[in-house]
């Protein structure tokens, strides 16, 4: 099993934004120097994050990075020029002599739909025919193609082209069957995102993704399945949710006003962060095990990647430093158990 790191490049308090953008390429360092398999980071285009141009972030970390793949977590193709997008992580990929990947999905926020001049009522059509603008692109050098919400294009040719023949593209997913058939029916690798409850209430969801995909005819050596879950590691159970629980709650609290939802519980919490609960925080072992068991509830899984975010606003136990020890315990501990 990949296990790797998704990142939105949350800002901290009392930090200025060029600091964080700099602790983040360390980390990304530090996660390749650990051995961890990918980092990606998402698109928001909100105060809380920095990271709405991650192909930039992601260029300057493939100069100083030489195996860790490096993806988008996810890159918010309903408000995006498929075009561009293509040409971003193609030179991504030059640059990184083939390590870029892409996760192509909706988001959880909206902010970028008014930003880009997009109306939300079209969510839905936006997606499906930006994504089928996708991957045309990536799959012919000369495109001809015509939509509702993009310039036709006519025996255009898009370039550059990657260093990979086939430009990776995960479909990513929340709670919406239709995406997980989709997905499927595409014969693309599928990114599912647990941020809350129980991770097997997704298994349904993940066999319809299957049972689409060898409908459809791809080969079953191309079909895979990836989790997206909030996370942290530290060396003891109680370092963990010490550095991780209270940048949770000022996120999720924050979240939550925005949306009408209530306060987090510390009894919440913890029931999140149990045994079936989609949180993964503790120490090594005990994460290693929780990502064993929500391999099993999916039927199997091919990534696991880690939301560590939230802990840059923990004062005790998270931050920058906190993470970097996280990379280190998964690099140098989680991996192993999980893959032994």
């Amino acid at each position: 099993m990949q296990i790797g790191i998704d990142s939105f490049v949350a800002t901290q308090n009392n930090q200025d934004d060029a600091t964080a953008v700099a602790n983040l390429l360390d980390r990304i360092v530090a996660a390749d120097e650990a051995g961890l398999d990918l980092f990606a980071l998402g698109e928001h285009h909100r105060s809380d994050f920095l990271d709405s141009a991650a192909h930039m972030y992601l260029a300057a970390a493939a100069a100083r990075t030489k195996n860790i793949l490096l993806g988008s977590a996810v890159t918010v193709v309903s408000a995006a020029d498929p075009v561009r997008v293509f040409q971003n992580f193609a030179t991504l990929d030059l640059i990184s002599n083939g390590r870029a990947e892409i996760v192509a999905g909706r988001g959880s926020f909206v902010e970028s739909f008014p930003l880009f001049g997009y109306n939300l009522s079209d969510y839905q059509e936006l997606f499906k025919e930006k994504l089928e603008l996708l991957l045309k692109i990536r799959d012919e050098e000369v495109v001809t193609w015509r939509g509702k919400f993009r310039a036709p294009l006519n025996e255009q040719a898009v370039y550059p082209r990657p260093k990979q023949q086939k430009l990776p593209i995960w479909l990513g997913a929340g709670g919406t069957p239709a995406s997980f058939v989709r997905a499927g029916t595409l014969g693309l690798p599928l990114m599912v995102a647990v941020i809350g409850g129980q991770t097997h209430r997704f298994a349904p969801l993940v066999d319809s993704y299957r049972e689409a995909f060898l409908r459809s005819g791809h080969p079953e050596t191309e079909m895979r399945v990836g989790l997206h879950s909030l996370g942290f590691v530290a060396k003891t159970s109680e370092a963990a949710h010490q550095g991780f629980y209270p940048g949770y709650k000022q996120m999720f609290d924050k979240i939550g006003k925005e949306r009408g939802g209530a306060p987090i519980t510390e009894a919440g919490y913890f029931a999140q962060a149990g045994p079936l609960g989609a949180l993964v925080v503790g120490s090594p072992e005990e994460v290693a095990e929780k990502i064993v068991r929500h391999s099993a509830a999916l039927g199997g899984i091919d990534r696991f990647t880690f939301q560590m975010d939230m802990v840059m606003n923990s004062p005790d136990g998270g931050g920058h430093e906190g993470q970097l020890e996280a990379i280190r315990l998964i690099g140098g501990e989680v991996m192993l158990l999980v893959n032994q």
